[in-house]
């Protein structure tokens, strides 16, 4: 019978986040990489460069990938065979005291996103806890875990359905993918639960992305079973999609897709789809009561060299005298290189400003957003002479239905984020003569490196959702809505879904 020390559990839980915080799985990068080198669309290709630069620099600097360093959900399968050496805590306990210890290590602090009260005040826990906890009790002798740490972007977009037992689940898929937008940030993966229950679903999903990237392999050797199969024709439905990299348009989308499933009753088919990002994050140990886990760093020479440099006609702004003249002449699709000062908001910020202007008090003391841009942000902690931590933009659709007011109460002409923006949103950018920038999420640690200063200017009880001030040098950003509604989400896959079927059809004729 084995003795597993509980400090062994909390010390590996610890070393594990802190190690996912910056080294993404070696398996990701390379299929990356792949995608990168295969790409033809020049919007995807360059934020495929940025993703993998980022984790370069991140794995060189040990610190976070994303700024969105994720809630986390762990697997751990406990062996009938396992002794304890204390019974004073519980298997949730130790992993949230790992979970804690790793959030709040000084050396690398990862970004506290987990709020207690999810209906009512969504108030902060400070340390990330409580993570979310999967306990199997399994043959043998020891334990098995799984642990992750997931991104809201991503997290937000997963879907649920019941289908009809005669339904096609590929089907479901190609349709529903579209609806989530890029959110997500792909290129990533798509994990699939089906059978059992609606929940069970769920489950089978989050845990089937913790398998490593193996769809070439796959396709080399043949698929064999049902679930293989359908892997290959979800992987192939959803890149002739041409969504591409961070929703630009391209020919990758996903560079894996992975499927558990179970059982389920006659009459039912649950399905639950869960994308990964491009901070895809995991790592897997066991313990045997030898002691803590070992988790090997991989080798720095392992990753691509892989440069991005921008081109001649790049647009160059000064955003402390750039006009809303000066934006009519942006076009979508267009590389920016901001300098200068921008304020930054999410979601607690916009919604506080719109009560104080709902309530006749205007805005903050030291905010004016005449002429200025807002950058949808919300950082981790700086360390040593950092100016501010990592810091990739957040998805924008949240702020959507704030946009319409703060374009037209505050004098603000432009805002940076992730992914699209909405229909309605999209529309008024155009009314009001602005422009939305996006930033490649996934890329945090580099965007982070383009800004020189930081400081808090309102609602510092808000942690990392206060309005901050950057000061920024050269910071990259593409055009993906312009000031006569030109959207880059729209043109970009539609475009590359017509391109790729051409590709197709030449495939089949040759």
């Amino acid at each position: 019978m084995a003795v597993i020390r509980q400090q062994d559990l909390i010390d590996s839980i610890e070393d594990a986040l802190q190690f996912i915080s910056y080294y993404h799985p070696l398996d990701y990068v390379k299929a990356v990489e792949a995608a990168y080198h295969k790409e033809q669309s020049q919007a995807a290709k360059d934020a495929m460069a940025q993703i993998l630069i980022n984790s370069r620099m991140s794995a060189e600097g040990k610190r976070p990938l994303c700024q969105d360093t994720g809630i986390v959900t762990c697997f751990v399968k406990v062996g009938m065979g396992v002794q304890w050496d204390k019974t004073d805590m519980t298997v949730q306990q130790m992993v949230d005291e790992g979970t804690r210890r790793a959030y709040l290590n000084p050396d690398n602090p990862l970004r506290a996103s987990i709020v207690s009260d999810p209906a009512g005040a969504r108030k902060n826990t400070k340390d990330n806890t409580p993570a979310v906890v999967h306990i199997d009790m399994v043959p043998g002798e020891g334990i098995e875990v799984m642990i992750a740490a997931k991104g809201g972007g991503s997290e937000n977009k997963s879907k649920m359905v019941m289908l009809n037992p005669s339904d096609d689940i590929a089907d479901w898929v190609v349709k529903t993918l579209p609806t989530m937008g890029a959110g997500w940030c792909p290129p990533g993966m798509l994990g699939i639960g089906i059978g059992g229950t609606a929940e069970k679903a769920a489950v089978l999903a989050k845990e089937s992305l913790m398998d490593p990237v193996d769809i070439q392999e796959l396709m080399e050797r043949g698929a064999q079973t049902t679930e293989e199969k359908l892997r290959l024709d979800i992987f192939k439905k959803v890149n002739d999609l041409g969504i591409g990299a961070q929703g630009l348009g391209g020919l990758t989308t996903v560079v894996d897709i992975k499927i558990k499933s179970v059982p389920t009753h006659a009459a039912s088919k649950p399905i639950a789809m869960i994308p990964n990002c491009a901070a895809t994050r995991h790592a897997h140990f066991h313990l045997d009561g030898s002691g803590p886990a070992e988790l090997t760093p991989p080798k720095l020479e392992d990753w691509p060299d892989i440069t991005w440099e921008v081109g001649e006609n790049t647009r160059r702004v000064n955003l402390d005298t750039v006009t809303k003249e000066d934006i009519l002449d942006w076009k979508v699709g267009e590389t920016v290189l901001l300098s200068g000062k921008m304020l930054t908001g999410r979601d607690a910020a916009h919604k506080r400003i719109q009560t104080m202007l709902d309530n006749g008090e205007g805005l903050p003391e030291g905010v004016d957003l005449t002429n200025r841009f807002i950058y949808y942000v919300g950082p981790v902690d700086a360390v040593g002479d950092e100016a501010v931590g990592p810091a990739g933009p957040t998805t924008a659709t949240r702020m959507d239905k704030f946009t319409d007011m703060m374009l037209e109460k505050t004098g603000l002409i432009g805002m940076i984020g992730k992914a699209e923006r909405g229909p309605a949103t999209v529309d008024s950018i155009a009314k009001h003569k602005a422009v939305y920038l996006m930033a490649v999420g996934g890329a945090a640690y580099l965007v982070s490196k383009a800004i020189k200063k930081s400081r808090v200017v309102a609602f510092e009880d808000l942690g990392m959702e206060a309005i901050y001030e950057f000061d920024v040098e050269d910071m990259p950003v593409t055009v993906a809505v312009d000031s006569t509604g030109a959207n880059a989400h729209q043109t970009g896959p539609a475009i590359w879904k017509v391109k790729i079927e051409d590709l197709n059809k030449k495939l089949e004729t040759s």
